[in-house]
């Protein structure tokens, strides 16, 4: 068995609001070139843990560890220093802006002094690096510089992803990466997926859709009532038996 500390783990997180309790010792681990699936039904607390460890809200309680070491995560600014990174199910895209632009908002490239004291942006340079990222990803679009609302809902959809992906080291997050997208759209999403794991960084996918769990994931961890309650490698596990650890017929984390 390998000692080797996962890449991102949570261990015993506690988030309330008031009365309610969002987590109750809720536990997450991923490690390096690995696809894991956060699932559970709502209110499960996926949505909160996926939010406390991407930097958006702090824990009442617990502790997260970046490859052994405890971190302590302030804001997803800190989350982006250490590498990790979230695509959100709305993509918080500029649609007035090109997928270049979109790929470096928050992180502009600017022309070189007196005229970044101005602000001036080095547009063919984040071209450059837009394109190169894509190209990485094996994404294609017809137009890096036509405004990104021009573009098709799975175009949209690996512009967010490539734009995480580019400056991602660690750890990709994806809330619901396929919701409302056709098939074709689907499937490319999918091998995008795939992909981004075999570059060497962790992707944890949340998603409602088991089919897609079971087809890309290499794990799946359950939560049910603010506990992971179950671990289960896709491999030797079935939508039935994912569907019985959400609703409460399958415990293989008693205790943790």
């Amino acid at each position: 068995m390998s000692t080797t500390p996962p890449l991102l783990a949570a261990y015993d997180i506690d988030k309330r609001y008031g009365h309610v309790e969002a987590l109750r010792g809720a536990g997450f681990t991923v490690d390096a070139g690995e696809v894991v699936a956060l699932i559970g039904d709502n209110g499960a607390g996926k949505s909160t843990l996926t939010k406390v460890l991407s930097g958006a809200i702090r824990p009442d309680g617990g502790r997260i560890e970046l490859a052994g070491e405890r971190i302590d995560l302030h804001s997803p600014l800190d989350a982006q220093r250490y590498g990790i990174e979230t695509v959100y199910q709305d993509l918080a895209l500029a649609y007035d802006l090109d997928a270049a632009a979109n790929l470096h908002l928050g992180r502009e490239v600017f022309r070189a002094a007196p005229l970044r004291w101005f602000g001036v942006l080095d547009k063919p340079a984040m071209r450059q690096n837009a394109e190169a990222a894509f190209r990485d990803l094996k994404i294609t679009l017809p137009d890096v510089t036509v405004p990104v609302g021009t573009l098709s809902g799975g175009q949209r959809q690996c512009v967010a992803v490539a734009r995480a992906v580019a400056f991602a080291t660690k750890v990709v997050f994806m809330d619901e990466p396929t919701a409302a997208l056709g098939v074709v759209q689907r499937g490319q999403v999918l091998d995008l997926i795939r992909r981004i794991r075999d570059q060497g960084v962790a992707v944890v996918l949340i998603s409602h859709n088991m089919p897609e769990v079971l087809a890309v994931a290499d794990r799946v961890e359950v939560l049910r009532l603010g506990r992971r309650v179950a671990r289960l490698t896709t491999e030797t596990t079935s939508i039935e038996e994912l569907v019985s650890a959400m609703t409460g017929g399958l415990n293989t984390e008693e205790g943790a």
